[in-house]
């Protein structure tokens, strides 16, 4: 894998068991916009099991870009894992596109010819030495990459690692924590559970990093997103103190967290992101797409969404 260059990717009230069911149902969903068209995968209910690529041109009717009836990455001999497959994300290449994903709660890297082929891989999980989940790979502006992560500890905790593509596995003794549960709303009483921290994805605006992540258990109706900053990609990181920016406070809907960001074809920054099926049903969890607002006038920038703009995928 050594010398590849790595291809930049291009309100209402809370839902009800009558919200309509074409829906995109993906869980912690990752949407791509690459050559001229959007591509979206998640965790999804499905037999076999694996993540199914669709695609759209307009990120409101999606399609599948693969076939009709398999998914475009399931077990086999030349995959890792035989279940829970959960928060896939898409890196093209000038040569291919890797998915980084979870199974048998490890994470794991595949990869296909094109974004909407066949992804297989060798079967092997990039660390092993204990359960790691929900990667995000994050490439600098210098070309170093870095693997932001779940580890299990008592609840989930956000890792971070620097990720060499020649070995497929983390740069020894990069490995660190990124921060705590210290923010009120990151553990809310709605649902019980252990800490829970996890589905980052990070992007740089300037000489900023700014981390997004999700917090609570995805059970609660107060599963929510917020986000941090640091002067480089391993911390230390500062917490936004107006977090959460999406939360069912916010956006309408229940369980609205996990997700990613990506640039739309008019060059707006979106985040796509799950909530919950119904009020009274988790799952399975639906798909939704929002507008990002950055205000630079301030350092850091601040963040939030604009709700006039949620978008509900469907099929």
């Amino acid at each position: 894998m050594a010398g590849i260059t790595l291809l930049s990717a291009c309100s209402g009230k809370e839902t009800t068991a009558e919200t309509p069911d074409n829906d995109v149902f993906f869980a912690d969903p990752t949407i791509i916009n690459l050559n001229g068209q959007y591509y979206i995968a998640g965790t999804q209910e499905s037999d076999p099991p694996g993540f199914t690529v669709l695609c759209s041109g307009d990120l409101l009717n999606w399609t599948p870009a693969f076939s009709d009836t398999l998914p475009n990455l399931m077990p086999g001999d030349n995959v890792f894992g035989t279940k829970g497959f959960w928060a896939p994300q898409f890196v093209p290449t000038d040569s291919c596109v890797y998915m980084f994903y979870t199974a048998n709660e490890q994470i794991a890297l595949a990869k296909a010819d094109s974004i909407n082929g066949r992804y297989t891989w060798d079967g092997t999980a990039i660390d092993d030495s204990e359960k790691n989940i929900d990667p995000f790979l994050f490439t600098d502006t210098d070309g170093r990459h870095y693997l932001y992560h779940v580890r299990f500890d008592h609840g989930n905790w956000l890792w971070v690692g620097e990720f060499d593509f020649n070995t497929g596995h983390f740069v020894d003794g990069t490995l660190k924590p990124v921060f705590r549960n210290d923010q009120q709303w990151e553990h809310t009483l709605a649902y019980e559970s252990a800490p829970i921290m996890e589905g980052p994805t990070v992007i740089r605006l300037g000489d900023l990093y700014y981390l997004f992540y999700s917090a609570n258990h995805f059970m609660s109706p107060d599963y929510a997103v917020g986000y941090a900053t640091a002067e480089s990609p391993l911390g230390p990181w500062t917490k936004n103190p107006d977090n959460p920016i999406i939360h069912r406070n916010i956006v309408g809907e229940r369980g609205s967290g996990h997700g990613d960001v990506f640039t739309d074809l008019d060059g707006n920054m979106r985040y796509v992101y799950h909530v919950h099926n119904c009020d009274t049903v988790p799952n399975p969890r639906r798909s939704r797409i929002v507008t990002l607002k950055i205000d630079d006038s301030t350092v850091p920038a601040g963040i939030t969404v604009d709700t006039a703009t949620i978008l509900h995928p469907s099929r």
